[in-house]
Protein backbone atom coordinates (compact mmCIF):
# COMPACT_ATOMS: atom_id res chain seq x y z
CA UNK A 1 0.00 0.00 0.00
CA UNK A 2 1.00 3.74 -0.90
CA UNK A 3 1.76 6.00 1.50
CA UNK A 4 1.44 9.71 1.35
CA UNK A 5 5.73 11.25 0.41
CA UNK A 6 7.02 14.19 0.84
CA UNK A 7 5.36 15.65 -2.38
CA UNK A 8 1.45 16.29 -3.10
CA UNK A 9 -0.47 17.60 -6.08
CA UNK A 10 -3.48 19.32 -5.56
CA UNK A 11 -6.82 18.83 -7.90
CA UNK A 12 -6.99 23.10 -7.49
CA UNK A 13 -3.97 23.50 -9.98
CA UNK A 14 -4.67 24.11 -13.42
CA UNK A 15 -6.94 26.83 -13.26
CA UNK A 16 -10.18 24.66 -13.79
CA UNK A 17 -11.55 24.54 -10.14
CA UNK A 18 -9.67 27.46 -9.08
CA UNK A 19 -8.89 30.90 -11.05
CA UNK A 20 -4.91 30.73 -11.26
CA UNK A 21 -3.87 31.51 -14.40
CA UNK A 22 -4.67 29.56 -17.94
CA UNK A 23 -7.59 26.74 -17.60
CA UNK A 24 -5.92 23.63 -18.70
CA UNK A 25 -8.09 21.51 -21.08
CA UNK A 26 -9.23 18.26 -19.83
CA UNK A 27 -6.32 15.58 -21.36
CA UNK A 28 -3.74 17.80 -19.70
CA UNK A 29 -5.06 18.56 -16.79
CA UNK A 30 -5.88 14.75 -16.25
CA UNK A 31 -2.18 13.89 -17.19
CA UNK A 32 -0.89 16.87 -14.62
CA UNK A 33 -3.12 15.04 -11.95
CA UNK A 34 -2.09 11.85 -12.51
CA UNK A 35 -0.17 10.01 -9.60
CA UNK A 36 3.33 8.65 -10.60
CA UNK A 37 7.03 10.18 -11.98
CA UNK A 38 7.96 10.18 -7.67
CA UNK A 39 4.75 11.84 -6.93
CA UNK A 40 2.38 9.39 -5.02
CA UNK A 41 -0.52 11.94 -3.65
CA UNK A 42 -3.26 13.62 -5.29
CA UNK A 43 -5.45 16.24 -3.03
CA UNK A 44 -8.86 17.23 -3.70
CA UNK A 45 -11.78 18.62 -2.02
CA UNK A 46 -15.68 17.67 -2.99
CA UNK A 47 -16.37 21.45 -2.65
CA UNK A 48 -13.85 22.57 -5.66
CA UNK A 49 -16.03 23.01 -8.60
CA UNK A 50 -19.40 21.56 -6.93
CA UNK A 51 -17.56 18.30 -6.91
CA UNK A 52 -15.83 18.96 -10.53
CA UNK A 53 -12.39 18.38 -8.70
CA UNK A 54 -12.99 14.63 -7.54
CA UNK A 55 -14.61 13.79 -10.87
CA UNK A 56 -11.22 15.05 -12.68
CA UNK A 57 -8.97 13.36 -10.15
CA UNK A 58 -11.72 10.19 -10.69
CA UNK A 59 -10.19 10.29 -14.67
CA UNK A 60 -6.76 11.10 -13.54
CA UNK A 61 -6.46 7.86 -11.62
CA UNK A 62 -8.57 5.38 -13.92
CA UNK A 63 -6.94 2.49 -14.59
CA UNK A 64 -4.03 2.95 -11.84
CA UNK A 65 -3.26 -0.29 -9.38
CA UNK A 66 -4.96 1.26 -6.37
CA UNK A 67 -2.41 0.42 -4.13
CA UNK A 68 0.26 2.54 -6.05
CA UNK A 69 -0.99 5.99 -4.88
CA UNK A 70 -3.04 7.84 -2.34
CA UNK A 71 -5.82 10.28 -2.13
CA UNK A 72 -6.48 12.78 0.26
CA UNK A 73 -9.76 14.24 0.39
CA UNK A 74 -11.75 17.03 1.96
CA UNK A 75 -15.33 17.26 3.29
CA UNK A 76 -17.20 20.05 5.23
CA UNK A 77 -19.09 22.40 2.70
CA UNK A 78 -22.63 22.04 2.35
CA UNK A 79 -23.11 22.79 -1.48
CA UNK A 80 -26.29 20.22 -1.98
CA UNK A 81 -28.25 21.94 0.56
CA UNK A 82 -26.25 25.08 1.39
CA UNK A 83 -26.89 28.30 -0.78
CA UNK A 84 -23.34 29.68 -1.61
CA UNK A 85 -22.28 33.09 -0.16
CA UNK A 86 -20.66 34.66 -2.48
CA UNK A 87 -16.85 34.97 -1.77
CA UNK A 88 -17.49 33.00 1.44
CA UNK A 89 -18.71 29.98 -0.80
CA UNK A 90 -20.68 27.12 0.69
CA UNK A 91 -21.68 27.13 4.62
CA UNK A 92 -20.03 24.66 6.94
CA UNK A 93 -22.26 21.29 7.02
CA UNK A 94 -22.23 22.47 10.82
CA UNK A 95 -24.14 25.63 10.11
CA UNK A 96 -27.50 25.41 12.30
CA UNK A 97 -29.41 26.14 9.73
CA UNK A 98 -28.98 23.32 7.89
CA UNK A 99 -29.10 20.67 10.84
CA UNK A 100 -28.13 20.45 14.23
CA UNK A 101 -25.64 17.51 15.55
CA UNK A 102 -27.77 14.84 15.21
CA UNK A 103 -27.23 15.14 11.37
CA UNK A 104 -23.45 15.48 11.65
CA UNK A 105 -22.67 12.05 10.88
CA UNK A 106 -24.98 11.26 8.22
CA UNK A 107 -23.40 14.74 6.74
CA UNK A 108 -20.15 13.36 6.79
CA UNK A 109 -20.65 10.09 5.93
CA UNK A 110 -22.96 10.73 2.95
CA UNK A 111 -20.30 13.41 1.72
CA UNK A 112 -17.68 11.03 1.53
CA UNK A 113 -19.82 8.59 0.18
CA UNK A 114 -20.59 10.67 -2.78
CA UNK A 115 -17.00 11.94 -2.89
CA UNK A 116 -15.94 8.12 -3.36
CA UNK A 117 -18.17 7.60 -6.48
CA UNK A 118 -16.86 10.64 -7.86
CA UNK A 119 -13.63 9.65 -7.51
CA UNK A 120 -13.90 5.95 -8.39
CA UNK A 121 -12.74 4.05 -5.17
CA UNK A 122 -14.00 2.38 -2.91
CA UNK A 123 -12.19 4.34 -0.27
CA UNK A 124 -9.50 7.45 0.19
CA UNK A 125 -6.30 7.65 1.98
CA UNK A 126 -6.76 10.79 3.94
CA UNK A 127 -9.74 12.69 4.51
CA UNK A 128 -9.78 16.22 5.98
CA UNK A 129 -12.23 18.04 7.88
CA UNK A 130 -12.22 21.29 5.34
CA UNK A 131 -12.45 24.56 6.63
CA UNK A 132 -14.06 24.13 9.79
CA UNK A 133 -16.23 26.74 11.36
CA UNK A 134 -15.55 26.71 15.14
CA UNK A 135 -18.43 24.28 15.88
CA UNK A 136 -16.15 21.58 13.59
CA UNK A 137 -12.84 22.57 15.35
CA UNK A 138 -14.55 22.08 19.04
CA UNK A 139 -17.55 19.32 18.73
CA UNK A 140 -17.07 15.62 19.71
CA UNK A 141 -19.87 14.86 17.69
CA UNK A 142 -17.86 15.54 14.67
CA UNK A 143 -14.56 14.28 15.79
CA UNK A 144 -16.33 11.12 16.53
CA UNK A 145 -17.75 10.85 13.38
CA UNK A 146 -14.82 11.47 11.20
CA UNK A 147 -12.93 9.01 13.47
CA UNK A 148 -15.91 6.46 12.58
CA UNK A 149 -15.41 7.01 8.61
CA UNK A 150 -11.89 5.60 9.36
CA UNK A 151 -13.50 2.84 11.11
CA UNK A 152 -15.85 1.53 8.98
CA UNK A 153 -12.47 1.73 6.10
CA UNK A 154 -13.96 4.36 4.25
CA UNK A 155 -10.70 6.17 4.94
CA UNK A 156 -7.66 5.15 5.82
CA UNK A 157 -6.56 8.35 7.82
CA UNK A 158 -8.43 10.99 9.16
CA UNK A 159 -7.14 14.96 9.53
CA UNK A 160 -8.18 18.71 9.45
CA UNK A 161 -7.25 21.19 7.07
CA UNK A 162 -8.00 24.85 8.35
CA UNK A 163 -8.86 27.81 5.96
CA UNK A 164 -8.91 29.02 3.24
CA UNK A 165 -7.85 32.38 4.48
CA UNK A 166 -4.91 31.93 6.52
CA UNK A 167 -5.11 31.51 10.52
CA UNK A 168 -7.17 29.46 12.66
CA UNK A 169 -3.93 29.40 15.32
CA UNK A 170 -6.08 29.06 18.09
CA UNK A 171 -8.45 26.68 17.35
CA UNK A 172 -6.22 24.37 15.77
CA UNK A 173 -4.35 24.08 18.10
CA UNK A 174 -6.99 23.58 20.64
CA UNK A 175 -9.12 20.94 17.78
CA UNK A 176 -5.52 18.55 18.46
CA UNK A 177 -5.19 19.04 22.01
CA UNK A 178 -8.45 17.43 22.21
CA UNK A 179 -8.89 14.92 19.54
CA UNK A 180 -5.12 14.95 18.41
CA UNK A 181 -5.21 10.97 19.85
CA UNK A 182 -7.17 10.28 16.92
CA UNK A 183 -6.24 12.52 14.36
CA UNK A 184 -3.34 11.57 11.72
CA UNK A 185 -2.63 15.08 9.91
CA UNK A 186 -3.32 18.63 9.54
CA UNK A 187 -3.28 20.41 6.30
CA UNK A 188 -2.10 24.59 6.83
CA UNK A 189 -0.67 27.47 4.83
CA UNK A 190 2.81 27.29 5.22
CA UNK A 191 5.96 28.58 2.77
CA UNK A 192 8.99 30.53 3.24
CA UNK A 193 7.11 33.38 2.29
CA UNK A 194 4.62 32.39 5.01
CA UNK A 195 5.85 31.34 8.02
CA UNK A 196 3.11 33.32 10.04
CA UNK A 197 0.99 32.23 11.39
CA UNK A 198 1.19 28.29 10.73
CA UNK A 199 4.24 27.46 12.27
CA UNK A 200 3.09 28.91 15.73
CA UNK A 201 0.74 25.28 15.61
CA UNK A 202 3.59 23.59 14.68
CA UNK A 203 4.53 22.52 18.37
CA UNK A 204 1.30 21.54 19.51
CA UNK A 205 0.59 19.18 16.43
CA UNK A 206 4.27 17.56 17.08
CA UNK A 207 3.11 16.92 20.43
CA UNK A 208 0.14 15.29 19.27
CA UNK A 209 1.94 13.14 16.71
CA UNK A 210 -0.10 14.96 13.85
CA UNK A 211 1.57 14.60 10.50
CA UNK A 212 1.60 18.46 8.11
CA UNK A 213 0.54 18.59 4.88
CA UNK A 214 1.82 22.18 3.58
CA UNK A 215 -0.27 24.11 0.88
CA UNK A 216 0.48 27.09 -0.92
CA UNK A 217 4.29 25.78 -1.23
CA UNK A 218 4.85 28.48 -4.20
CA UNK A 219 3.22 31.35 -2.38
CA UNK A 220 0.93 32.32 -5.37
CA UNK A 221 3.39 31.51 -8.30
CA UNK A 222 6.53 33.34 -6.95
CA UNK A 223 8.65 30.24 -6.23
CA UNK A 224 7.54 29.04 -10.08
CA UNK A 225 9.78 31.82 -10.65
CA UNK A 226 7.86 33.18 -13.72
CA UNK A 227 4.80 35.34 -12.21
CA UNK A 228 3.43 38.49 -14.49
CA UNK A 229 2.94 41.78 -13.02
CA UNK A 230 -0.06 41.97 -10.64
CA UNK A 231 -2.06 44.18 -13.41
CA UNK A 232 -1.44 41.21 -15.85
CA UNK A 233 -2.93 38.36 -14.11
CA UNK A 234 -6.18 37.11 -15.80
CA UNK A 235 -9.80 38.32 -14.87
CA UNK A 236 -10.57 36.50 -11.81
CA UNK A 237 -7.52 35.29 -10.70
CA UNK A 238 -7.47 34.73 -7.14
CA UNK A 239 -4.18 36.60 -6.80
CA UNK A 240 -5.42 39.47 -7.82
CA UNK A 241 -6.83 39.68 -4.41
CA UNK A 242 -3.67 40.12 -2.57
CA UNK A 243 -2.63 43.37 -1.54
CA UNK A 244 -1.07 45.78 -3.80
CA UNK A 245 2.82 45.35 -4.01
CA UNK A 246 2.71 41.75 -3.51
CA UNK A 247 4.26 40.54 -6.60
CA UNK A 248 7.49 42.93 -6.60
CA UNK A 249 7.91 42.16 -3.25
CA UNK A 250 8.13 38.57 -3.63
CA UNK A 251 10.53 38.92 -6.59
CA UNK A 252 12.59 41.25 -4.41
CA UNK A 253 12.50 38.37 -1.53
CA UNK A 254 13.34 35.51 -4.13
CA UNK A 255 16.05 37.48 -5.76
CA UNK A 256 17.68 37.51 -2.35
CA UNK A 257 17.47 33.61 -1.73
CA UNK A 258 18.66 32.72 -4.85
CA UNK A 259 21.90 32.40 -3.89
CA UNK A 260 21.52 29.83 -1.24
CA UNK A 261 19.02 28.14 -3.88
CA UNK A 262 22.52 28.17 -6.62
CA UNK A 263 24.47 26.64 -3.74
CA UNK A 264 22.36 23.33 -4.01
CA UNK A 265 21.64 23.20 -7.02
CA UNK A 266 17.78 23.65 -6.17
CA UNK A 267 15.43 25.98 -8.18
CA UNK A 268 13.68 28.15 -6.50
CA UNK A 269 10.02 25.91 -6.13
CA UNK A 270 12.61 23.07 -4.78
CA UNK A 271 14.22 25.22 -2.18
CA UNK A 272 10.20 26.68 -1.02
CA UNK A 273 9.66 22.75 -0.71
CA UNK A 274 13.24 22.15 1.40
CA UNK A 275 12.57 24.80 3.70
CA UNK A 276 9.19 24.01 4.24
CA UNK A 277 10.08 20.12 5.06
CA UNK A 278 12.83 21.39 7.37
CA UNK A 279 9.96 22.70 9.69
CA UNK A 280 8.65 20.63 12.77
CA UNK A 281 6.04 18.14 11.74
CA UNK A 282 6.22 18.57 7.75
CA UNK A 283 5.86 15.29 5.95
CA UNK A 284 4.42 16.46 2.92
CA UNK A 285 4.43 19.92 0.56
CA UNK A 286 1.90 20.21 -1.99
CA UNK A 287 2.22 23.77 -4.13
CA UNK A 288 -0.05 24.96 -7.27
CA UNK A 289 0.51 24.08 -10.72
CA UNK A 290 0.18 27.63 -12.85
CA UNK A 291 0.14 28.03 -16.62
CA UNK A 292 0.73 31.71 -16.37
CA UNK A 293 -1.31 33.44 -19.39
CA UNK A 294 0.63 34.15 -22.22
CA UNK A 295 4.23 33.44 -23.90
CA UNK A 296 7.69 32.50 -21.93
CA UNK A 297 6.12 31.00 -19.34
CA UNK A 298 7.34 27.42 -17.55
CA UNK A 299 4.91 24.82 -18.40
CA UNK A 300 2.75 23.14 -15.57
CA UNK A 301 4.70 20.02 -16.64
CA UNK A 302 8.01 21.36 -15.76
CA UNK A 303 6.69 22.62 -12.61
CA UNK A 304 5.96 19.13 -11.56
CA UNK A 305 9.19 17.91 -13.02
CA UNK A 306 10.46 20.56 -10.12
CA UNK A 307 8.72 18.93 -8.03
CA UNK A 308 8.87 15.29 -8.57
CA UNK A 309 12.87 15.93 -8.48
CA UNK A 310 12.83 17.50 -5.05
CA UNK A 311 14.78 15.78 -2.05
CA UNK A 312 13.60 14.05 0.24
CA UNK A 313 16.08 14.72 2.54
CA UNK A 314 17.02 18.18 3.62
CA UNK A 315 19.95 19.48 1.97
CA UNK A 316 19.60 23.09 3.56
CA UNK A 317 22.07 23.52 6.63
CA UNK A 318 20.73 25.85 9.79
CA UNK A 319 22.50 29.19 8.54
CA UNK A 320 20.37 28.62 5.44
CA UNK A 321 17.04 27.99 7.04
CA UNK A 322 17.90 31.16 9.61
CA UNK A 323 18.68 33.45 6.35
CA UNK A 324 15.44 32.11 4.42
CA UNK A 325 13.46 32.75 8.05
CA UNK A 326 15.08 36.71 8.09
CA UNK A 327 14.24 37.17 4.50
CA UNK A 328 10.83 35.45 4.36
CA UNK A 329 9.28 37.33 7.85
CA UNK A 330 5.76 38.23 7.48
CA UNK A 331 5.10 38.35 10.77
CA UNK A 332 1.75 40.69 11.31
CA UNK A 333 1.17 41.34 7.55
CA UNK A 334 -3.02 40.62 7.03
CA UNK A 335 -5.77 40.11 9.58
CA UNK A 336 -6.08 36.57 10.54
CA UNK A 337 -9.56 33.99 10.40
CA UNK A 338 -10.83 32.03 13.45
CA UNK A 339 -10.80 33.14 17.19
CA UNK A 340 -8.14 36.58 17.11
CA UNK A 341 -8.24 39.69 19.13
CA UNK A 342 -9.89 41.51 15.95
CA UNK A 343 -12.99 40.40 15.77
CA UNK A 344 -15.94 42.29 17.51
CA UNK A 345 -19.59 41.01 17.33
CA UNK A 346 -20.88 38.45 16.17
CA UNK A 347 -19.28 35.03 15.18
CA UNK A 348 -19.09 34.48 11.52
CA UNK A 349 -18.46 31.20 9.68
CA UNK A 350 -15.09 31.86 9.36
CA UNK A 351 -14.04 34.41 12.07
CA UNK A 352 -15.14 34.54 15.72
CA UNK A 353 -13.81 36.60 19.25
CA UNK A 354 -11.84 35.24 21.77
CA UNK A 355 -13.17 33.21 24.08
CA UNK A 356 -11.73 31.98 27.47
CA UNK A 357 -10.86 28.75 26.08
CA UNK A 358 -8.83 30.42 23.23
CA UNK A 359 -6.78 32.30 26.17
CA UNK A 360 -6.33 29.66 27.92
CA UNK A 361 -4.77 27.81 24.58
CA UNK A 362 -2.39 30.82 24.35
CA UNK A 363 -1.46 30.79 27.35
CA UNK A 364 -0.07 27.84 27.21
CA UNK A 365 2.03 27.41 24.00
CA UNK A 366 3.23 31.03 25.25
CA UNK A 367 1.29 32.72 22.52
CA UNK A 368 0.60 36.38 22.67
CA UNK A 369 -2.90 36.82 20.88
CA UNK A 370 -2.27 40.92 21.06
CA UNK A 371 0.64 40.77 19.34
CA UNK A 372 1.19 37.17 17.29
CA UNK A 373 -2.33 37.60 15.84
CA UNK A 374 -3.20 40.66 14.99
CA UNK A 375 -2.42 42.60 11.52
CA UNK A 376 0.90 45.02 12.62
CA UNK A 377 1.76 46.34 9.15
CA UNK A 378 0.63 49.35 7.08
Amino acid sequence: MAEIGHTAIGAWSGGRVMHFGEPLEDRRLEALLRPGDDIGTVVTADVYAEGEADRIVGRAVSGLDRGAYCIAAAIGHDFVNGVRQGSSGYPRFTNPTLRGEDGYRDYLFGALEASLERLGTDHVDLVMLHNPDRIGYTSEVVWRAMADLRAEGLATMIGIAPGPANGFTLDLIGCVERYGAQMDWAMIILNPFEPWPGRMALPALGQEGVKVLARVVDYGGIFHGDLPDEDALMPGDHRAYRPAGWVAEGRRRLAALQPIADRHGLTPLQLAAQWTLAQQGVHCVVPTFIQEAGVNHKTVEDQRRELATTPAKIVLGPDDIAEIDRLGDNHGCMPLKGGTPAHAGVPLADSWPMTPDLIEIADRWGIRPDWDLVHLRV
